[in-house]
C-alpha cells in the first residue's frame, strides 16, 4: 500500500513536489468538519498543517496508520502532544524557518518608527508637504533593549549592531559569557528599561512575561522610549501603552501582535496613534519563510516515514519514556521546579545542577534535567522548547548542566532539588513526589515549606512577628483574590510565606504587598499548563 499524507491546511506547493517526487501520495484536503477529518485521517501514514487544523485526541482516536504530524510552523498548541505521545506519534516542527522573516520584520518596524515613514507617507499622499512634522530620530549611537536573547533576538541585535547601536539584553536563562560573545551586554531588566531608546520584545507568552510592559514598567523606561513588539499580543499590556503616549513618557510602539486578533474595536484609539506603526500580525508571513517551513517540515514528514532519523522532533523523548509511567510525576515536578527557579531570579546564570535524593532511579537523572531545563528556558526563550530542544537552547545560552544523586534526605524518600547558579547567589528550590502523582515545593533556599505547585503562587520573606500574615491577607482580601492554601517556612533570619491564590495579582496589588513594613523578595509564580513533552 502507498504511502500518504494528508494535508488540511494551505501550505506553500512545495509540499506536494516533494512527497509526490518520493512516490507518497499527497492528500490536499482543505475546510473539512471534524468527522470528514476523521474518516480522512483514518487513511493517511503522515498529516502535515498549518495552525488552522486543530488534531485532537479524537480525531487520533480514528486512526490506526498514523505514524507522524507535521506542523508547518514553530507553535503546536494546535496538537494534543500528550495523545500523539500515548499512540506512538511522532510530532515534528519546523522551528527555524520565520526565524529571519519576523528578525527583518522587527528591525523594519523599528526603523518606521525612529523615523515616522508610515505618517509621512500618508500625508504625502494626502497631497501635503509637511516636512517639519515628521523629524526622526538617528538609530546610530541610540541603546536598543532586546528582551528575550533567543534566535530572533540575537538576529535583530546581529543586524541592529550594524547601524551602530549599542545592544543590552536581558534574558534570565543566558550566560554573560554567551551573550558577550555576541556583543550584547547583558543587564538587569529594570537597567534595560532605564536606559534603552528602543525596547524589542522577543519572548512567549506566559505567566511570567503576561503584562511584562505595564504601567508600572513603563515608568520605568526612559522618558521618549520606543517599543517594538513583534512576539506575542499581552507581554504589552495595551491601555498602559495607549496612556504612556499620551502622556510622552513612551514616544511611540510599532506593534504586529495584539493581546486579541483580531484586535477588537477597543484598540482602535491606540492602533490609530499618530505615533504607532501596527501591523497585522505578518512578521512571519513571507513568501521565503513560508517556502522554508514547507520544505523543512515535508522533508522531516518523509524521512519518519522512510524509518530515517528526523532532526526537529518534538516529542521522540517522550515517546520512547511513554511505557515508563513511573517516571511521568517526576517529570512533572522537576519541570515545575524549572518555572518556579525561573521566576524567582532575574540575574545571569552561570548554570543549573539538579540533584536527587532517595528513591529516584539513577536512570531517570538526565530525562529529568532536560525536563527541568525545559521548565526554566519556556520562560523566557522565544523558540520553542521541549524535551528535544531544550538542551541544544541551554548550550545556545552558555548553561552548564549537571546532575547528582544521593541517599534520601531528610523525611522525604524522594526528593528533587534545582539550583541555578547565578553570578551573586543561588536559587535553590526542591520537590517531592507524594501519593498518586501529587507534586509538592517543600523547600526554597533554607526555608522548609509544603505547597501545591499550579495555579498562582504568592512567595514573600518576612520578619517573624505576629500581624504579617493577617496584613497581607487583607491586602488580598481588598482586592477580591482568594487565598487558596497557605504554607509557612522559618528559620533564624525569619519567615518565609507560600500563598496559592485564585487569581494573579494586578501591579498594585503586589506593590501594596511589596510595601508592608518587613516584607521582603515578593514573587507572583504563575505555572505553565504542562504539554507532557
Amino acid at each position: 500500500m502507498a504511502l500518504k499524507v494528508l494535508i488540511t491546511d494551505n501550505v506553500d506547493p512545495v509540499c506536494i513536489s516533494l512527497l509526490e517526487a518520493e512516490g507518497i501520495e499527497a492528500d490536499l484536503q482543505l475546510k473539512k468538519t471534524p468527522e470528514e477529518l476523521k474518516s480522512l485521517a483514518a487513511k493517511a501514514d503522515g498529516w502535515i498543517i498549518r495552525s488552522g487544523t486543530q488534531i485532537t485526541a479524537d480525531l487520533m482516536d480514528a486512526t490506526s496508520r498514523l505514524q507522524v504530524i507535521g506542523r508547518a510552523g514553530v507553535g503546536v498548541d494546535n496538537v494534543d502532544l500528550t495523545a500523539a505521545t500515548r499512540r506512538g506519534i511522532l510530532v515534528i516542527n519546523a522551528p527555524d524557518g520565520n526565524t529571519i522573516s519576523t528578525a527583518e520584520h522587527s528591525c523594519a518596524m523599528l526603523m518606521a518608527l525612529a523615523r515616522r515613514i508610515p505618517r509621512a507617507n500618508m500625508s504625502l499622499a494626502e497631497g501635503a508637504w509637511d516636512r517639519k512634522s515628521f523629524k526622526g530620530s538617528e538609530l546610530y549611537e541610540k541603546t536598543l533593549g532586546v528582551i528575550g536573547v533567543g534566535k530572533i533576538g540575537r538576529a535583530v541585535a546581529a543586524r541592529m549592531q550594524a547601524f551602530g547601536m549599542k545592544i543590552l539584553g536581558f534574558d534570565p536563562v543566558m550566560t554573560r559569557d554567551a551573550a558577550e560573545r555576541l556583543g550584547i551586554e547583558l543587564v538587569s531588566l529594570d537597567r534595560l528599561l532605564a536606559e534603552s531608546d528602543f525596547i524589542t520584545i522577543h519572548t512567549p507568552l506566559n505567566e511570567a512575561t503576561r503584562g511584562l510592559l505595564n504601567a508600572e514598567t513603563l515608568q520605568q523606561c526612559k522618558r521618549g522610549v520606543c517599543i517594538v513588539n513583534c512576539a506575542r499580543g499581552g507581554i504589552v499590556e495595551e491601555q498602559a501603552l495607549l496612556d504612556a503616549l499620551e502622556s510622552g513618557q513612551v514616544g511611540g510602539a510599532a506593534l504586529d501582535v495584539y493581546s486579541q486578533e483580531p484586535p477588537p474595536p477597543g484598540l482602535e484609539e491606540l492602533l490609530r496613534h499618530p505615533r504607532v506603526v501596527a501591523t497585522p500580525h505578518i512578521a512571519a508571513s513571507t513568501d521565503e519563510a513560508q517556502r522554508k517551513v514547507a520544505v523543512q517540515v515535508t522533508e522531516q514528514v518523509i524521512r519518519a516515514l522512510q524509518g530515517d532519523p528526523v532532526q526537529t522532533p518534538v516529542n521522540a523523548m517522550a515517546i520512547r519514556m511513554a511505557g515508563q509511567r513511573e517516571v511521568q510525576p517526576y517529570l512533572d515536578l522537576a519541570e515545575r521546579l524549572g518555572q518556579l527557579a525561573a521566576q524567582l531570579t532575574q540575574e545571569s546564570l552561570r548554570g543549573v545542577l539538579l540533584r536527587c535524593h532517595g528513591d529516584v532511579p539513577e536512570r531517570y537523572m538526565q530525562v529529568l534535567s532536560v525536563a527541568a531545563l525545559k521548565g526554566l528556558l519556556g520562560q523566557w526563550s522565544s523558540d520553542p522548547v521541549n524535551l528535544i530542544s531544550a538542551p541544544a537552547l541551554a548550550e545556545e545560552h552558555g548553561l552548564t548542566v549537571d546532575w547528582q544523586t544521593s541517599r534520601a534526605q531528610g523525611t522525604y524518600t524522594n526528593l528533587i532539588e534545582l539550583v541555578l547558579r547565578t553570578e551573586t547567589d543561588d536559587v535553590r528550590v526542591a520537590g517531592t513526589v507524594f501519593s498518586a502523582g501529587d507534586p509538592r515545593l517543600v523547600r526554597i533556599d533554607g526555608y522548609e515549606l509544603e505547597v501545591r505547585l499550579e495555579g498562582w503562587l504568592l512567595l514573600y520573606r518576612n520578619e517573624d512577628r505576629p500581624g504579617m500574615i493577617a496584613a497581607v491577607g487583607q491586602i488580598l482580601a481588598d482586592a477580591g483574590i482568594n487565598i487558596g492554601t497557605l504554607a509557612l517556612g522559618r528559620n533564624p533570619a525569619g519567615a518565609m510565606a507560600a500563598l496559592t491564590v485564585d487569581d494573579e495579582l494586578s501591579p498594585a496589588v503586589y506593590a501594596r504587598v511589596a510595601s508592608l513594613p518587613g516584607v521582603q523578595d515578593v514573587h507572583v509564580v504563575g505555572f505553565n499548563k504542562l504539554s507532557g513533552v
